[in-house]
């Protein structure tokens, strides 16, 4: 009687204290496994049956410019897909987490071809007066190429002429004069990358200008200003070093090594890693807040593909991101009712919402869960958790010096 009078107090004081051994992720891996597959599902799920522009609960920044308002399922579609295809590409297995992975993958290979049939309810807006369809375009062709056996080389020749052709046709519109210059070089690029003929004034114009707007210490210029905000991560850095490497491959002279670009964007990385507090949290200063962990993309793409930067390590980064994540996403309003990513930072917060974003917008997010495409026993998953660098500075723990890097050469 006594001992199950014990065994009772002690079940009772883990569910009081929150704790419950099964309940809990196993690993970081789960944790990101599980929450990059809430984000995919009700996308890819819907869209795949050509159902997405039916069922999805969309949602508009109040201060809403008035463009057309079906761009919202290209940026769902194509944001979400730059971030998840590295790891729909790992091969099949018979583990929990695979089977979330090829759910998600036969999913999203449905939807690539419904993307561009015009029979198809979920057919894109890929002609419209509003030119935000050239940045969501761009994103597609970024996911082919980031995965492109798993993604490219498994849709009918159809569908893939089908792409093609939307591609070219976004020649007829002219990017701003910022960082969507980028937007028409990936296109070209992956154009490029597949042997399609390319525009190379384009390619040549892009690559320049943006080496033109190097600042110095990582950071670009988005255009002739700098903006203090996270477009660094969002765009500048991940595309620029993606189409100087197609280009490369290709033999296409730019004024711009890959090698000094990943150096670039590796010194912005030591600074971002700075910029997560010991809590877990990080600055919501700049445009699109609202992208939330897509901020991040700089350091999930040196994890997946470049290492990390000097004196950062796997344990801290992975720690730490983690970290960010489970604090971003504890909060309630993230989702709507209907599982899609609402208005917000951490939580609903509509005002935060920019004239030109919507919900579909938010899939920004989706870029920190390049890692994923790691596999399982890669030291970014297996090293022991570290403290990040703001954490041993902040509990008298010696922690590196920085100081300026200028990288212009």
């Amino acid at each position: 009687m006594k001992k199950n009078r014990l065994i009772a107090l002690l079940v009772g004081l883990c569910l009081w204290t929150g704790w419950s051994q099964a309940a809990e992720p196993a690993n970081d891996r789960q944790v990101w496994a599980e929450m990059c597959y809430k984000i995919a599902r009700p996308v890819l799920e819907n869209m795949s049956k050509g159902e997405l522009q039916k069922n999805m609960q969309m949602e508009y920044s109040p201060t809403w410019d008035g463009r057309d308002k079906r761009v919202a399922y290209m940026e769902t579609f194509g944001r979400l897909m730059a971030g998840i295809t590295p790891w729909l590409a790992l091969p099949e297995d018979n583990t929990e987490e695979g089977k979330m992975r090829k759910q998600l993958h036969e999913w999203a290979l449905l939807s690539y071809k419904n993307a561009v049939d015009p029979k198809s309810p979920d057919c894109l807006l890929w002609k419209s007066s509003s030119t935000q369809v050239l940045v969501d375009a761009a994103y597609l062709a970024e996911s082919f190429l980031r995965a492109p056996e798993a993604t490219w080389a498994k849709l009918d020749k159809e569908t893939q002429a089908r792409y093609v052709e939307c591609f070219k046709g976004l020649r007829t519109i002219r990017p701003a004069y910022n960082n969507w210059l980028l937007f028409r070089a990936m296109v070209e690029a992956f154009l490029f990358s597949i042997d399609e003929e390319a525009d190379e004034y384009v390619l040549a114009v892009a690559t320049n200008k943006i080496n033109e707007w190097y600042l110095s210490d990582g950071f670009y210029s988005d255009g002739p200003e700098f903006a203090f905000d996270y477009y660094n991560s969002f765009v500048m850095h991940p595309m620029y070093i993606e189409v100087l490497e197609v280009l490369e491959a290709k033999k296409f002279w730019t004024t711009v090594s890959t090698e000094l670009a990943i150096k670039r964007m590796q010194r912005f990385n030591t600074i971002l890693e700075r910029l997560i507090s010991p809590e877990g949290t990080f600055p919501a200063v700049g445009r699109s807040i609202t992208y939330r962990m897509g901020v991040f993309q700089t350091l999930a793409m040196a994890a997946w593909k470049y290492g990390m930067p000097e004196n950062v390590s796997n344990g801290q980064v992975r720690a730490a991101l983690t970290k960010v994540m489970q604090n971003m996403f504890a909060v309630e309003g993230n989702f709507n009712e209907k599982g899609y990513l609402a208005l917000g930072f951490a939580g609903h917060q509509p005002n935060l919402a920019n004239y030109y974003t919507n919900n579909g917008s938010l899939y920004m997010t989706s870029l920190v869960y390049l890692p994923l495409g790691l596999p399982t026993d890669h030291p970014f998953w297996t090293d022991p958790a570290q403290p990040w660098t703001s954490q041993k500075a902040w509990s008298g723990k010696q922690f590196p010096i920085d100081g300026h890097v200028s990288l212009r050469k």
